[in-house]
């Protein structure tokens, strides 16, 4: 099936009338059908701004500067299904000048604005390989993240390969990026990167995927730094499939061609997981050289088929001494979301 045959189309919700293209007041923008988001981004004039996004689908490409700090983006129902921004860029779609988008580039959805809030809305990537089966740069990302204090709240992102990148402003910095009640779903490596992310009563949904191979992919691909305590977490979450069951690693590692010294970081936690994931051998190697088991991945609490410990060699969980480390808390530190 199509992505776009199951976004705000079909839905069922009324769309508002249309008014002037981000119509507002003081630091309120609105955007309405027939309006641009990147148009209401563009009028920001400093920290503070609040966009609401009313019922729709909106194709575009959205890029928040660094400059809009402090901003929130929102959807105006409290059904994220309601507003959609969506596009369809892959890692190996060409620009207009030859040269392809790469992976972050694809991303309908980036910010690199600290303290962004975004809720109630669905960013999406519709690209599917089986349209373009001349492109082998198959990334195709629903939302690039970077920026320290980023908080998604009550948003769906969707895709298939690479759906959500947390990244980070530089090497060196761990921004932090928090994410409560969204659901992510896609196949190969949907949650990856090196920020600080903390993902709270979230729901992950792993996609049917047309090949004879199994794993048909992985949920999370972390890249964290070597000198971040804290990579990804998620905490009372749950993991479901629309693959048969076992299909699906939990995590493997990636250490960029840029960041040899990375040493991912992952911890699943309290969280219901699903007859979709590998049970046996939850974590596979994304390169030899950097196995698994040297990686920073443990399990602590949790329950469902696709947590039984069947072989415990390949489950490392926590201690609940060292689970006091990991916490939404001592992820997020001075900041309260």
């Amino acid at each position: 099936m199509r992505r776009r045959t199951f976004l705000a189309a079909g839905t069922g919700l009324a769309l508002a009338a249309a008014a002037p293209a981000h119509a507002g007041t003081g630091r309120l923008l609105h955007v309405h059908p027939g309006d641009s988001v990147q148009a209401a981004v563009d009028a920001v004039t400093g920290p503070g701004w609040t966009i609401v996004v009313h019922p729709g689908t909106y194709r575009e490409v959205v890029n928040i500067p660094v400059t809009a700090a402090e901003l929130t983006l929102r959807g105006a129902a409290r059904d994220p299904r309601a507003a959609v921004i969506v596009y369809d860029n892959a890692n190996g779609t060409k620009k207009p000048d030859g040269t392809t988008y790469g992976t972050a580039g694809s991303a309908t959805f980036t910010s690199a604005a600290p303290g962004l809030t975004v809720r109630d809305l669905t960013l999406a990537n519709d690209w599917l390989r089986a349209d373009h089966p001349d492109i082998t740069g198959t990334q195709a990302v629903a939302a690039c993240t970077y920026g320290d204090r980023t908080h998604f709240e009550n948003v769906r992102l969707l895709a298939h390969q690479d759906t959500l990148f947390v990244e980070t402003t530089a090497l060196a910095s761990f921004d932090r990026q928090y994410f409560r009640r969204c659901h992510i779903e896609g196949d190969v490596d949907f949650v990856f990167g090196r920020a600080t992310a903390v993902f709270e009563e979230c729901h992950f949904h792993t996609l049917q995927r047309d090949v004879t191979f199994t794993p048909k992919g992985m949920v999370f691909a972390p890249s964290t730094a070597r000198a971040n305590p804290h990579g990804i977490l998620a905490l009372r979450s749950r993991i479901t499939s629309g693959a048969e069951d076992g299909a699906y690693k939990l995590a493997r590692p990636w250490v960029p061609s840029y960041e040899t010294t990375a040493w991912p970081s992952l911890v699943v936690r309290d969280s219901w997981l699903g007859p979709g994931i590998d049970p046996v051998a939850p974590y596979t190697d994304m390169r030899e050289q950097y196995p698994w088991q040297t990686m920073r991945f443990r399990e602590y609490g949790n329950s469902g088929p696709g947590a039984a410990i069947t072989v415990p060699g390949n489950r490392p969980q926590l201690t609940p001494e060292e689970a006091q480390s990991h916490t939404r808390r001592a992820y997020l530190g001075d900041w309260c979301p």
